[in-house]
């Protein structure tokens, strides 16, 4: 997958019976135009026009590097 990252983001969301917050996960395939990311980085992705079959996403930015 040349020019493409995964993005993994979370949420937390309180469970209906015991109230307690879970973290769930959802994964985003974005566009990297210049294979710039690195594994664990902190990226911002925007919404755009369909890429490919499951890429909907274009990376904006690099927030943070990974340690």
């Amino acid at each position: 997958m040349d020019k493409t990252i995964v993005v993994r983001a979370e949420r937390l969301v309180k469970h209906a019976v015991f109230h307690k917050y879970i973290k769930r996960y959802v994964k985003y395939k974005a566009h990297d135009e210049q294979n710039s990311c690195q594994i664990g980085d902190k990226v911002l992705i925007i919404e755009s026009r369909p890429l490919s079959r499951d890429k909907r996403w274009r990376m904006l930015k690099i927030l943070g590097k990974a340690k």
